[in-house]
């Protein structure tokens, strides 16, 4: 399907975690079509695909993280080549926001590179100085993953990292250096078992989280933290996977959601949802998908090139799509038998 001219295509990566490593993968299908189709060229054998991330000028370019590194392909996913940074766990990739020359990587364990030629040579970033709050710290051998990765668009020598099971992280100076934003005394690792961090164009300074059981929000650079109500899917909140601000309206921010897993009580079922704010964070509407997905809502994808397209995933691999905005959905379900062993973890459009 073409939208003003424009084909919007989909990408996603499929990977396990820890001891329950399976078949991974990575995916395209074209807007329009009903078939998905394998494109793992080049990509390390049983590729676990985490990140995945387009070139803001390019869509033909792509950057996908694997358990080797990062890999770029420069043809839409056909072939794929492995970059020379460091070979372990990619789980965040991001660009900074005007030079897509720099792009970063985010690292199990904790770890950061990046690249100041579009990926064709890396360096370590400094994390010696990243602690994590001490309730978080009982829990080996988590390797206290960088899952997310955002710079502030208003000033992007302003990155923040999300840390699972290890609260924020964030650099001042482009990524040379990071530091913690969350250390301290914490009741539970809940609220600091982060899956995700954005910042918006339209809120400068302002950073939002999501964790476990909730989403919070700082006005400050992360300074001071507020918890920002949106819904409770099960008792004590929601268990918070994806977030996303719009590309063509920056007050526009989707999150990703479910039930069950991570604070949930025990014998929760799990459930998914995506919610909506209009208004930077101060309101949210849960959007109407259809049929209430069995699974946890795990992934969102908008392109920017067209973004009334809208897309969303859970873990398992039922996938939904917009081509309004959000108002209306079509569903169904990704090809793939996926079970406890592999979850789809990146998604991506362009």
């Amino acid at each position: 399907m073409t939208t003003n001219g424009h084909e919007t295509h989909i990408y996603v990566g499929i990977a396990g975690e820890g001891d329950f490593v399976g078949q991974g993968g990575m995916i395209r299908r074209t807007l329009g079509d009903s078939e998905w189709q394998p494109i793992a060229k080049g990509l390390p054998e049983n590729p676990q695909v985490r990140a995945l991330a387009i070139h803001p000028d390019n869509p033909a370019v792509i950057f996908a993280g694997t358990q080797d590194g990062p890999y770029r392909s420069d043809d839409r996913g056909e072939h794929w080549e492995a970059l020379d940074a460091p070979k372990a766990d990619v789980w965040s990739l991001a660009f900074r926001p005007g030079n897509p020359d720099v792009v970063y990587a985010g690292y199990e364990p904790c770890g950061i590179a990046r690249s100041e030629d579009g990926g064709a040579t890396w360096q370590k970033m400094d994390t010696s100085r990243v602690k994590y709050p001490d309730v978080t710290t009982y829990m080996p051998p988590l390797g206290k993953r960088v899952i997310g990765l955002c710079a502030d668009p208003s000033e992007p020598d302003d990155i923040y990292g999300a840390i699972e099971v290890g609260g924020l992280i964030a650099s001042r100076n482009g990524g040379d250096s990071w530091d913690s934003l969350t250390d301290g005394l914490y009741r539970d690792n809940h609220t600091v078992d982060l899956h995700g961090v954005q910042v918006s164009a339209a809120a400068p300074g302002t950073v939002f989280i999501i964790a476990q059981v909730a989403m919070f929000r700082s006005r400050n650079k992360g300074r001071n933290w507020e918890h920002i109500r949106f819904g409770e899917m099960f008792p004590g909140g929601s268990y918070c996977r994806g977030l996303l601000v719009s590309p063509d309206d920056p007050q526009t921010i989707y999150l990703a959601a479910g039930a069950g897993g991570g604070g949930a009580p025990s014998g929760t079922q799990e459930a998914g949802a995506l919610f909506r704010s209009t208004d930077t964070g101060e309101n949210w509407e849960r959007l109407d998908i259809g049929d209430e997905p069995p699974g946890r809502m795990f992934q969102i994808a908008i392109d920017p090139r067209a973004p009334s397209n809208v897309f969303c995933t859970t873990n398992y691999g039922h996938f939904f799509a917009s081509t309004d905005g959000g108002d209306s959905w079509t569903g169904d379900k990704i090809p793939l038998d996926l079970q406890r062993g592999y979850h789809v973890y990146p998604m991506v459009s362009g």
